[in-house]
């Protein structure tokens, strides 16, 4: 499915899918929705704030061209362009 707003694109990442811009295909990049959930502390700051589990709040991430994964902030013309595309699940 593609030609989709953002908005679209949104509701289907909740859906656990992912999404993608058209222009991002050929590098590999999309994103996707990482529920809220615990997750182990990797560094004393949060350990000794939290102790051994962390909690976090849903977030977007990134699959980058780099094929590694940041954490996402859509910039104004992700959230209003009409070229958002699901990718299948294959």
């Amino acid at each position: 499915m593609d030609n989709l707003n953002f908005g679209q694109a949104i509701e289907a990442a909740k859906q656990g899918k992912r999404v993608a811009r058209k222009g991002w295909n050929g590098a590999g990049m999309y994103a996707y929705i990482v529920p809220a959930k615990q997750f182990p502390a990797v560094t004393e700051i949060a350990r000794k704030e939290f102790g051994e589990m962390i909690p976090y709040r849903s977030y977007w991430a990134l699959k980058t061209a780099q094929n590694d994964v940041a954490t996402w902030a859509p910039s104004g013309s992700d959230s209003l362009a009409e070229d958002w595309m699901i990718l299948s699940e294959d």
